[in-house]
């Protein structure tokens, strides 16, 4: 298990490539701040160029995901900026959204208690989320006076949960329960909080096991076919999965499965 120096967060890698980024600031639901949002950015976009991590858990210390932007330290200096300052900022927690969904390794997020605002978003952006009954996820932009419309909500939380679901959570602020969020597919499993990170690096550790390069062909095939017709869907499909024909991993594995063991996917 190797751990990167972070100012801001915690994150560790472990030998099978699981990298887990847990944001460390219990004593107050573990917010972000200017600086941590830039470095979570930063952070996920390097991790395109960085092949010794196949999957990515991020948590939060506590007992908590994540309660957003700090009102502190980030609302409060926002009432006093111009708008070329507050542009900068809306776009810099914009693209910590784009960098979690542009990075090929799949992202998940294990969610127990509060999260809101600006957690809820790196939730939504994940590729696939697991919480505790417990769990509250909030959009809860319009409660500060700000439209339900940010860090792209307004995109993505309705082909997560249907348009009208969305709406109803970006117009009210409310929170949505673990067991809602479960029956709408916003959650991909619930599980006890003491057995809430254990299972969900166990699936990480099941997705990074596999054939990476091709998980990453997935993820950007899922990312740009929202654009797409069909036709330009199922062409783009073609030339994705022509590319990953070429690699060691699907001739091991079609050796393997005629030799009915375990494949084994080395990403190349």
């Amino acid at each position: 298990m190797s751990n990167s120096e972070k100012q801001h967060f915690l994150m560790e890698t472990s030998a099978a490539g699981v990298a887990r980024i847990t944001l460390n600031r219990p004593e107050r639901k573990n917010p972000l701040t200017f600086e941590s949002y830039a470095e979570l950015r930063d952070t996920f976009r390097n991790l395109v160029y960085d092949e010794s991590v196949n999957a990515v858990v991020i948590s939060g210390a506590g007992g908590n995901f994540c309660s957003g932007g700090d009102v502190h330290e980030i609302i409060g200096p926002l009432t006093k900026m111009n708008m070329k300052e507050l542009l900068r900022f809306t776009r810099m927690t914009g693209d910590l959204i784009k960098a979690i969904r542009n990075c090929p390794q799949p992202v998940f997020s294990a969610i127990d208690g509060i999260c809101a605002g600006a957690g809820a978003a790196i939730a939504m952006a994940s590729d696939l989320r697991y919480a505790t009954p417990q769990a509250k996820t909030a959009f809860l932009f319009t409660r500060v006076g700000l439209a339900g419309a940010d860090m792209g909500a307004c995109a993505m939380l309705p082909r997560l949960i249907g348009q009208g679901r969305a709406a109803e959570l970006l117009y009210t602020g409310r929170s949505m329960s673990a067991d809602e969020g479960m029956s709408w597919g916003f959650y991909n499993g619930l599980f006890e909080s003491d057995e809430l990170l254990e299972k969900v690096v166990a699936q990480a550790n099941r997705l990074a096991e596999g054939p990476n390069f091709a998980h990453g062909f997935t993820k950007n095939q899922l990312n740009m076919e929202w654009d797409m017709s069909l036709d330009t869907a199922i062409e783009a499909e073609a030339q994705a999965q022509a590319i990953c024909m070429q690699t060691a991993d699907f001739e091991r594995a079609y050796h393997a499965f005629v030799a009915k063991q375990k494949p084994e996917f080395l990403g190349d």
